[in-house]
């Protein structure tokens, strides 16, 4: 599987951006889907997962409430809708798949390049 994520930006805060993350290669439908973020100097910290059919979902603590994660498996992509968006969510952020559950960005076996989601103060 690769990826592609894309939607990034500079947006002020209490402003929305949606993330695209569009998936070549067989069998989309059957990859748990995750969005990771990496600010400068930090960790790459889990945000949120959708299960293979987008039954389920999973998210951070602190995005809770504001971010929600989709799929459309009929083109290949998954979203992250970003709503009410503060300084702190300034990030690169990455898309991910795998075919177990777990938060661990070590045990994800596909990554996207990551796009760039700047909010002003």
């Amino acid at each position: 599987v690769q990826l592609q994520a894309s939607g990034g930006g500079l947006v002020q805060a209490g402003g929305s951006l949606r993330l695209s993350c569009a998936a070549s290669g067989r069998a989309f439908s059957t990859y748990y889907m995750a969005w990771f973020r990496q600010a400068p100097g930090k960790e790459r910290e889990f945000v949120a997962r959708i299960s293979p059919s987008g039954g389920s979902t999973y998210y951070a603590d602190s995005v809770k409430g504001r971010f929600t994660i989709s799929r459309d498996n009929a083109k290949n992509t998954v979203y992250l809708q970003m709503n009410s968006l503060k300084p702190e969510d300034t990030a690169v952020y990455y898309c991910a798949a795998n075919r177990i559950v777990t938060r661990a960005a070590t045990l994800y076996d596909y990554w996207g390049q990551g796009t760039q989601v700047t909010v002003s103060s």
